[in-house]
Order: C-alpha cells, then sequence, then structure tokens
C-alpha cells in the first residue's frame, strides 16, 4: 500500500479517484488532516503519477467531472459532511450569476405585490421613441419572469451554464454574453411580438450556444454543454414555433440568443481552431 498524495478539497480527491477508476486502477480515500490518496497495486504506480500530474495541472476538465458520473461508486473511503443547498450553489457560481439570480428573484416577488402590468411598465423593452433613453430597459426586459415554473427554469440554466463561464472565463465574459444576448434577443422579439414579453431565457440560449460551440471547438477551456442538451434545445425551439401544449414562447428570443451564443464562441475560438 502506497501513499500517493493528498488533496486539501475533498470533491478533487473524489474526481481523481473516479477517474482513475475508469482507467482500471483502484484507489481510496483515508481521511487525516487531508484527503490522502492511498494504492494498494505497487505495479500502477508509474501510470498513477503520470494521471495525477495532468489531473493537477487542469482538475476541472469534462473528462473528470464524466467519470465521477460514469463510475458511480461510494467505495473510495470518502465521506462528505452535509453541506447546505446556498453552499452548493455558491461552490459552482460566481458573483454575477449569483447577483443576477438575486434581482431574478427580488423582481418577480415584486411582481406579485404590484402586478405584471406596472413591473411591465417599469422594466418593460422601450415601446416607443420616449422610452429609448431608459437605457435599462433594453436589458431589464430579461429579469421580467410570469410564472414559477418560468422563473425556475430559466434560472436552473443560468446557474448551471453561467456560472460555468464565469468560474472558467470571468465575470467580463458572462457580463458580455449577457449584455449582447438580451439587447439582441429583445430587440428581435420586440420585432415579432411587441413589447410585452419578459424572461432569461434569450440569454439562457445564447449560453447553450456558446458552451456548445465553446466545447466542441475548444474542449481544454472546460467550459462544455452535452450534446444531448444542446439537443433537448433545439427540440424546445421547434416545440415553441409550433405552439404546442399551448405555451406562450418567446421564440424569437431564444432563436436570436442561440445565434447570438453560437456567433460569440465561434469568434472567441478562430485562433484555437486553426491551431
Amino acid at each position: 500500500m502506497m501513499r500517493i498524495t493528498q488533496f486539501s478539497h475533498p470533491r478533487m480527491a473524489q474526481a481523481f479517484v473516479d477517474y482513475m477508476a475508469t482507467r482500471g486502477v483502484t484507489l481510496r480515500i483515508e481521511r487525516e488532516s487531508h484527503y490522502v490518496i492511498m494504492l494498494d497495486d505497487d505495479s500502477k504506480l508509474e501510470m498513477v503519477e503520470n494521471e495525477l500530474a495532468q489531473f493537477v495541472r487542469d482538475p476541472n476538465h469534462p473528462r473528470y467531472q464524466a467519470a465521477s458520473w460514469k463510475s458511480g461508486s461510494t467505495e473510495s473511503g470518502l465521506r462528505y459532511e452535509r453541506s447546505n443547498i446556498w453552499a452548493n450553489i455558491r461552490a459552482r457560481a460566481g458573483p454575477l450569476t449569483l447577483t443576477i439570480m438575486i434581482v431574478c428573484v427580488a423582481v418577480f416577488i415584486l411582481m406579485q405585490i404590484v402586478g405584471d402590468d406596472v413591473a411591465l411598465d417599469w422594466l418593460a423593452w422601450p415601446a416607443d421613441s420616449s422610452q429609448y433613453f431608459q437605457v435599462w430597459r433594453w436589458f431589464s426586459h430579461a429579469l421580467l419572469h410570469f410564472s414559477l415554473l418560468h422563473i425556475l427554469f430559466n434560472l436552473m440554466w443560468w446557474w448551471y451554464l453561467g456560472g460555468a463561464v464565469e468560474k472558467r472565463l470571468g465575470s467580463g465574459k458572462l457580463f458580455v454574453i449577457m449584455l449582447i444576448s438580451a439587447l439582441l434577443s429583445g430587440w428581435m422579439q420586440a420585432k415579432f411580438s411587441g413589447v410585452l414579453f419578459g424572461g432569461l431565457s434569450g440569454v439562457v440560449y445564447a449560453l447553450m450556444g456558446y458552451c456548445w460551440l465553446r466545447g466542441e471547438r475548444d474542449p481544454e477551456s472546460g467550459i462544455y454543454l452535452e450534446r444531448g442538451l444542446i439537443g433537448f434545445a433545439i427540440v424546445w425551439l421547434v416545440i415553441g414555433w409550433y405552439g404546442a401544449f399551448g405555451l406562450s414562447i418567446a421564440n424569437a428570443a431564444h432563436v436570436t440568443g442561440l445565434l447570438v451564443g453560437l456567433a460569440m464562441a465561434f469568434v472567441d475560438t478562430r485562433k484555437i481552431a486553426r491551431r
């Protein structure tokens, strides 16, 4: 039995153990002051050390997350301490991701108090030239949500994708994606349906397109969206266009957001794709 290394964070220890399990190597975690990785089979030492060097350089690479899903084992010796929901949310999300989530929830609560019409009067897309200089309106429509399902769906994706982008690429990149996609998706939706719309879904679709194409063209970035999920997004677009289930869906905003995200990912990966 050999001591290989130690980690201060339990999730990193578990990720490495899970990944090595997919390579046919069994490791164990022993809890001391840190999380110690132990190897029973000495003949695997060189392989483990080589993989460990790669893991330490980029522990957040998607292949390690995928390995944890694939292995599905709880026999590593690690026992997690209980944590609260807020701590789990914060672990993936940066300050901008959390701020937008909080603001959306606050606006949703306010809408239940003052009514949708009043909130639209304050925050909706500019209705005419007299509102063009109320600059917030070009973006604040993304904060409006008209049902509990609407806000839960959008915030779940915003946290999942926006949090990943912010953690890996920084708050600035997420901020730019959010502003551009909110502006362009709102403009297109206003052309199609008028100004009575709202929701973060145009931004969410931009993040879907961005994360998917960024992952395809630049897998080392750690930004990705599984092909099955981007397939789900496309199917939902088709459902929206055909008006299935009688839902009121901002189809133009969704399509525009998706195209904006794809375009931004393409621009950001031009040099990488050439290499």
